[in-house]
């Protein structure tokens, strides 16, 4: 959203979905969001794709779209975690799946106060589900705190070697003035061996 920002009710520019991105849908060990080969989609909805799902082939193509390659978006994704001081962050794939990236809670929080500033992004991780044309069925995001009143976004992630996480926002007025709460839930390890029984832990402790 930096480099092509989007207003209101804009769609942004249009994305076509590659080879690439498709065969990555059928994943078995990854959240994806169901790309097909020549799908055009809007900014907005790969961005849709991206947060709520947690599509790790939409993060992918994402990057490709806006940097050309991967590795490039890559040192995109770490200048600005420099800019904004995450000292303790350095990612080596756009969608954050591979053990080798790595952060803190702090960090997050850095990062969690600089993209809700975009009413854009706000809106999206605020959704509890999509319908986008072309993909059939809703998309449901796998936040249930957004269930929750006043709670919004902002993004869950998990793996074996993290556990579960969760970025968390959420809004309260005092004095008739709204106000923005952060948190950041990392690590959490259920011992099931089952990733989604760590991603409900971190979610039951936010």
């Amino acid at each position: 959203l930096q480099e092509h920002p989007l207003k209101g009710d804009e769609e942004g520019e249009t994305i076509t979905v590659d080879q690439k991105a498709e065969d990555e849908s059928k994943r078995p060990d990854e959240s994806t969001a169901p790309l097909t080969k020549g799908q055009q989609l809007s900014q907005r909805q790969m961005l849709q794709l991206l947060m709520i799902p947690s599509g790790n082939n939409a993060a992918r193509l994402l990057a490709r779209w806006d940097a050309g390659s991967e590795d490039a978006f890559i040192d995109k994704m770490n200048d600005a975690a420099k800019k904004l001081g995450m000292t303790g962050s350095t990612y080596t794939d756009p969608s954050g799946l591979e053990k080798t990236t790595v952060s803190t809670a702090t960090d997050q929080l850095k990062l969690a106060q600089a993209v809700m500033r975009n009413e854009v992004f706000r809106g999206i991780v605020d959704m509890p589900e999509i319908e986008i044309e072309g993909i059939d069925g809703k998309i449901y995001n796998n936040n249930n705190l957004l269930l929750q009143p006043g709670v919004s976004g902002i993004k869950t992630g998990s793996s074996t070697p993290a556990g579960g996480n969760l970025l968390w926002s959420a809004n309260t007025k005092v004095d008739g003035k709204m106000l923005w709460i952060y948190g950041a839930v990392m690590g959490q390890q259920a011992g099931t061996g089952r990733v989604y029984d760590s991603l409900e832990l971190s979610l039951q402790n936010s």
